[in-house]
């Protein structure tokens, strides 16, 4: 599993949900859709419909990869954090029950708005 405490944070970027779905089509249930997809440099983070899906890829050749699926579900409370004019990346925090917080830094580009208005629209409406 990521070691979400980790303080070595590379900033999310974000690419094509088929990018994504590439990644994690054999964990995908039927009615699952991507919503988001993110990479930094070698891992990614895939937000469906469901849950949120981080790949950390391992060694040297990137070969080895763990999947980490924590359900929307579980979701307690989130925070996001926008990007500034000197503070550069926006953040995601999310409280799981059970897991404790997770955070995501995400770069400038990111629409982190966009991210908060699905999460706050899932957990809300279910």
């Amino acid at each position: 599993m990521i070691d979400f405490n980790s303080k070595v944070i590379f900033k999310l970027e974000l690419i094509e949900n088929s990018i994504g779905k590439t990644e994690v089509d054999f964990l995908l249930l039927e009615d699952e859709t991507i919503e988001f997809s993110f990479k930094s440099m070698r891992d990614m983070v895939i937000i469906t419909n469901k849950r949120v899906i981080a790949i950390n890829v391992q060694g040297i050749t990137g070969k080895k990869k763990d999947f980490s699926s924590l359900p929307l579900n579980k979701i307690q409370a989130f925070s996001v954090e926008t990007a500034g004019t000197l503070d550069l990346d926006s953040e995601l925090e999310l409280w799981f029950s059970g897991l404790g917080k997770v955070k995501f830094e995400f770069s400038k580009t990111v629409d982190i708005k966009a991210i908060g208005t699905f999460i706050s629209s899932h957990l809300l409406s279910h």
